[in-house]
């Protein structure tokens, strides 16, 4: 794993943490549709010369760190993912489900974070989030 990337006249090294939702939170059509997502995803980054360095699909939101060339804006490359994804899967799934949204699958907007020197912290929080959030929802269940 290098530590940095090339470009013509550029050394560059910027990775983010993105998190992003399906509208309204869909967990029964997300839940069917996520374990074909991944491979999409890392497709629709090479797309805009990104790779996705660590990727978890949770029940109900995506979490990913994605490696952008300085070229590109986060919003554009996020957005080109959003917005293509959503297209594949309304071509894929869509004639099969009531109520498919197509191209409005995601929810506007994302969260975003730059990674910096903290990317060992940020790669294992995205490995085992869905751990913590059912250790919390358990701890929940006695209040």
């Amino acid at each position: 794993m290098d530590k940095t990337d090339s470009l013509n006249h550029t050394k560059w090294e910027c990775k983010y943490h993105v998190v992003f939702i399906p509208k309204g939170r869909r967990k029964l059509l997300y839940a069917e549709l996520r374990k074909h997502l991944g491979e999409v995803f890392r497709t629709l980054a090479q797309h805009k010369e990104s790779r996705i360095e660590e990727g978890h699909l949770m029940v109900d939101h995506v979490h990913m760190m994605i490696s952008i060339p300085p070229k590109y804006a986060v919003s554009q490359v996020v957005g080109y993912i959003k917005g293509k994804s959503a297209i594949y899967l309304a071509r894929v799934y869509g004639e099969k489900k009531r109520n498919f949204v197509g191209q409005h699958f995601w929810a506007r907007g994302y969260f975003v974070s730059t990674v910096g020197r903290d990317e060992q912290v940020i790669r294992s929080y995205i490995r085992h989030q869905e751990k913590e959030d059912e250790r919390l929802e358990q701890l929940g269940l006695w209040r």
